[in-house]
């Protein structure tokens, strides 16, 4: 089948949202469907300005270039002449034009402004570029990667009202030979018995998301529902507004286990709403709430909540995740919210590779910060003494 006339390519035909958001496995076909439809856009449409873009110009000579051209030239429509080699920029008779640069470029980043934007393997690409083009585009921004792991796509972009989003994988894909089909394939059987072939086989055939390298909490486990003899301890709450979201986590003891239930995350609460949410939906233990907000405890204990000041020490994140971490953990099915944070929890690291001990949370850390308050309150605490806000 011709890669024009693919699954992918229907598929992707059928998104209108301003951004286009597409995750892929391996040989799903979604850089030659997005090439393809952007190349019948500037054939069909006068003077549109369509930037491709990578994160180097070897990584796009190897890759959307590459495909490029083969596209043009399997459809008997490429001309040399119409061709920079040395700008990268190929001119269609509409007035049209399509042209390649990286964002290693500082000066194209800040550039001229554009009608459509293709950012290829954007997993790779600064959250910062991407900030620079977008606001440089007029029009569509076509976005694709492997989801080898969270990143900014996931915290900024998925879920917004002007974004579509869509996974292919390699059945999309029918100009695919069979014979890498089976080559495929045979990664399913591997998987059966090795934990590295299952999480590839979740981001290269399956196009999910997969696990996190040096991620601050790696072993946490899902249950769908809270056990009858779990007993519930305490609660995590913290605070948010406008932006953030104020998060609230209830945490059992089951058996030698801990459960994490997230009960609240939703922005624009006031001190009185997260008190009547408390009381109307019976919440009766002890809460213990960001120590930073002494106002916003004093209003709700007020109103009669038992809610308490988190006692922070110095360094008391990495505490909390080391607490978490030494002990078996579960995340109810419906906490959405605090999986969404864990899987993109991971610690920073330094230009060498080298963790920082800091946690990078890539997708929030409202539930995270809930929970970990719960935790650090209810265990016994071996770092007593002098204490620090922060």
């Amino acid at each position: 089948m011709k890669p024009e006339r693919t699954t992918a390519v229907k598929r992707l035909r059928k998104l209108n949202q301003r951004t286009k958001i597409v995750r892929g496995g391996s040989s799903a076909g979604k850089t030659i469907a997005i090439l393809c439809i952007l190349i019948d856009y500037a054939l069909r449409h006068d003077n549109k300005e369509i930037s491709i873009v990578s994160e180097s110009i070897p990584h796009l000579r190897r890759g959307a270039l590459k495909d490029f051209l083969g596209i043009m030239k399997g459809l008997n429509r490429y001309r040399e002449k119409e061709f920079n080699r040395s700008t990268l920029k190929y001119e269609f008779w509409t007035g049209s034009y399509i042209e390649f640069f990286s964002t290693d470029q500082p000066d194209k980043l800040r550039g001229a402004r554009r009608t459509d934007l293709y950012i290829n393997e954007c997993n790779n690409v600064p959250f910062n570029s991407y900030q620079e083009l977008s606001i440089r585009t007029s029009e569509n921004i076509w976005l694709d990667y492997n989801p080898t792991s969270l990143f900014w796509v996931d915290k900024e972009l998925i879920g917004q009202s002007d974004t579509d989003f869509i996974t292919l994988t390699y059945k999309d894909n029918e100009s695919l030979p069979e014979s890498i089909v089976k080559e495929l394939e045979k990664a399913r059987v591997k998987a059966k018995t090795s934990s590295y072939w299952k999480n590839w086989c979740r981001v290269y055939l399956d196009g999910e998301v997969g696990s996190l390298e040096g991620a601050c909490i790696p072993d946490w486990k899902e249950i769908d529902i809270i056990p009858d003899e779990a007993r519930l301890l305490c609660a995590g709450l913290d605070f948010g507004y406008s932006v953030d979201s104020s998060a609230m986590c209830l945490l059992y003891k089951y058996n030698d286990s801990y459960i994490f239930d997230e009960v609240l995350y939703k922005t624009g609460m006031l001190n009185r709403d997260i008190s009547n949410f408390i009381k109307n939906n019976s919440i009766d233990c002890y809460i213990y709430a960001d120590s930073a907000e002494p106002k916003s405890i004093a209003e709700i204990r007020l109103s009669g909540v038992d809610v308490y000041p988190v006692t922070k020490g110095r360094d008391s994140i990495v505490y909390g995740i080391n607490l978490i971490n030494q002990n078996e953990v579960f995340v109810t099915s419906r906490s959405k919210n605090l999986k969404k944070e864990l899987e993109g929890y991971i610690w920073m690291k330094d230009k060498q590779g080298n963790s920082l001990q800091k946690p990078n949370p890539m997708t929030g850390d409202h539930a995270i910060d809930a929970a970990r308050y719960a935790i650090m309150m209810e265990l016994e605490n071996p770092n007593r003494g002098t204490y620090h806000l922060y």
